[in-house]
């Protein structure tokens, strides 16, 4: 069952890829489904024999590659960790195929992006269950692979193109700094598996193992998990390495639903939990975890502020939150992070399909400013979506409410300096998350209509298929918090077991929540419920001109004014990290290719001999040789043999002489 479940994402994939010329978008939609379904339910028994029996489960299949001490296997691990994320998985994963089926139906190419779908499955579940780092990279860029075929599916967009190699660029330096780091893992421990690393790793930690650099003494410890983070960094689209990320929207809605938002944005997550081991035995690395953590969340939370794309405001959403997660996690607080990733998964899935049934309906438009009122042509999914919104900011008794208020007051219960900063940020993030999600369902649903008339000209109602996944979420966003929240964290709860580690003398992430005052629990929602206000209250004023003119002219006359241009300004640049990028980054090493190729190569090395040097040349040595390439089959087979008898004539010869000597 355990094989059946990784195996059965990849059939599908290839059956619908391969076969869907003969099975049309339809047939291909149905058995990419079906195959996901079906890991689905395996994951659930697996969830129940696992996580509730606790009857982890080891597989060592055969092995991979052996070189002196290089030894890897084909092995699979199935603990709490891994379970949790294959119910998240696949689950999401389900819903996304299906939902894609109505969403996708009009496209000819239907049965290559279920395809895509299935293989982006197939490699997140390599991710999840190998046993060793090799088989996590694999993982790895699988699922990059995968993301970069699914957000380029359009490839006929210009944008599509650029936003795919800008995801796949961007990644590459995450994915090197995780390279580095497995190479380091091996130097250090001479092997890449879980068990053995995560065994002997305290042995590391003492002074024999440090490493001299500009005079200080660095941990190897410490340096390993730096640059784990680093790949963290990169796949979870933390501040510095995020830029990927709202670009990656150019790709069809399932697309953003599925990787974007629910799984593989959280793969940095799970690589950090899933070396939990590593990351206690850490000092100031933990300090840098908590740092970017925190400073992604507000952040990503203020950019939203201003972005009129609706699903651009979402992916802000989804870097925000996985701030929440990241610094948790440098706090110790790894089961509270991964309950988070669960609950988030369900309503960030639940706004982007709600977002795509939208736009589906208006004939692809995503600019908000040109939406309103649709809560009449859509009461539906107005609703999903504020109930996803209402979840997203933390409101009482929905899923995100238990999870991220839970990271909220871990922070404030730390006593040290870089979880106070947490703390605020967290809060500040909270504020604004709740601020930009009202903002978003007024400017959709309730506001006046501003958009063009083809906005509206070929509206069309939302179609059962979509409609049934998002009920599926809406169940999801609201009970899967109080459902967990005793399993997860709960006080006494055990289901972890010994997949996450906590290390007595390290940090502590807190003691008891009951002796957090009741005041320092009510400010998360506090925040969430004024900033909702305020930005339903400021967006319903404005619309309706409800503000005094004599008020506009005087604040326009002040140097508020400026300061609100100015602050406007710089979140709609998104903090000017994608022009410092391009204009210190990407232009001079562009320019410097550009002149070394065509001064240097082309018009020195090359032009150099005169007109009759390599360009005159080489052109006619290449026509001479085309002259070989006769295309028939029996003229290659005979140049084959012809080249076969060359070369062992000899070399038999040379044998028998000295086979007679």
């Amino acid at each position: 069952m355990y094989l059946a479940l990784l195996i059965s994402p990849l059939l599908g994939a290839i059956f619908s890829g391969f076969l869907g010329f003969a099975l049309g978008g339809k047939g291909s939609s149905i058995i990419a489904t079906c195959s996901v379904l079906f890991s689905f339910l395996c994951s659930l028994v697996a969830f129940y024999e696992v996580g509730f029996c606790g009857d982890t489960c080891h597989i060592t299949l055969f092995s991979w590659t052996s070189s002196s001490l290089f030894n890897i296997n084909w092995g699979f691990l199935y603990d709490p960790v891994t379970c949790v994320m294959l119910i998240v998985v696949t689950s999401i994963s389900t819903l996304v195929h299906l939902y894609s089926t109505s969403y996708m139906d009009s496209d000819p190419h239907l049965s290559r992006f279920v395809s895509y779908l299935s293989f982006f499955t197939f490699f997140m579940l390599i991710l999840v269950t190998g046993d060793n780092f090799m088989q996590l990279f694999l993982g790895w860029e699988g699922v990059g692979v995968s993301s970069y075929l699914l957000i380029n599916f359009w490839f006929t967009r210009i944008q599509a193109n650029k936003s795919a190699i800008k995801a796949m660029v961007v990644n590459r330096v995450g994915d090197f700094g995780l390279a580095l780091g497995i190479a380091l893992i091996f130097y250090t421990f001479k092997t890449l598996d879980y068990t053995v690393i995560f065994a002997s790793a305290p042995y590391f930690c003492t002074q024999d193992f440090y490493f001299p650099f500009l005079g200080f003494q660095v941990s190897r410890i410490d340096l390993i998990g730096f640059l784990l983070f680093i790949g963290s960094m990169g796949k979870s689209a933390q501040i510095g390495l995020h830029t990927w990320l709202p670009d990656a929207m150019e790709g069809p809605t399932p697309v953003s639903a599925l990787i974007h938002a629910a799984t593989m944005v959280t793969a940095g997550v799970f690589l950090i939990v899933r070396c939990s081991p590593l990351f206690e035995l850490m000092n100031w690395a933990s300090n840098f975890v908590i740092l970017i953590g925190a400073l992604t969340a507000f952040f990503a939370a203020s950019t939203g502020l201003v972005q009129n794309d609706l699903k651009r405001v979402i992916a802000y959403s989804t870097c925000s939150q996985l701030g929440y997660m990241i610094f948790s996690c440098g706090l110790s607080n790894y089961s509270a992070a991964f309950f988070h990733l669960t609950n988030h998964a369900f309503f960030k899935a639940l706004l982007f399909l709600g977002a795509g049934a939208i736009i589906h309906s208006i004939s692809d438009e995503q600019d908000m400013r040109r939406m309103g009122s649709f809560v009449r042509n859509s009461p539906y999914v107005y609703s999903c979506m504020t109930l996803g919104s209402l979840a997203l900011m933390g409101f009482p008794y929905l899923s995100g409410f238990y999870s991220k208020d839970v990271i909220i007051e871990t922070s404030y219960n730390s006593f040290f300096v870089d979880a106070s900063f947490s703390f605020v940020l967290g809060l500040l993030a909270a504020f604004c998350t709740a601020f930009y999600s009202f903002r978003l369902s007024y400017l959709t649903f309730l506001n006046k209509p501003a958009g063009f008339k083809h906005t509206f000209s070929n509206f069309h109602e939302t179609s059962s298929t979509m409609v049934f996944v998002l009920s599926v979420l809406c169940v999801g966003s609201m009970f899967s918090g109080f459902v967990l929240k005793d399993i997860f964290v709960g006080m006494g709860s055990d289901f972890w077991s010994n997949s996450i580690y906590l290390d007595p003398n390290h940090r502590v992430p807190f003691t008891d929540y009951e002796y957090i005052p009741t005041s320092i629990k009510l400010i998360p929602i506090f925040c969430g419920l004024s900033g909702a206000s305020l930005s339903t209250l400021f967006l319903h004023f404005y619309f309706n001109k409800k503000i005094p003119q004599e008020f506009i002219n005087s604040f326009e006359g002040s140097i508020y004014f400026k300061l609100y241009k100015l602050v406007v300004n710089f979140l709609g640049e998104r903090w000017y990290f994608d022009k410092v990028y391009n204009n210190f980054v990407a232009k001079p090493l562009l320019n410097f290719g550009y002149y070394v190729s065509l001064n240097t190569l082309d018009k020195g090395a090359i032009e150099i001999v005169g007109p009759y040097g390599a360009s005159y040349i080489v052109p006619r040595i290449s026509k001479q040789l085309s002259i070989l390439q006769s295309g028939y089959i029996y003229d290659y087979a005979s140049k084959v043999l012809l080249g076969l008898v060359l070369v062992t004539l000899p070399t038999g010869f040379v044998y028998t002489l000295l086979m007679i000597w």
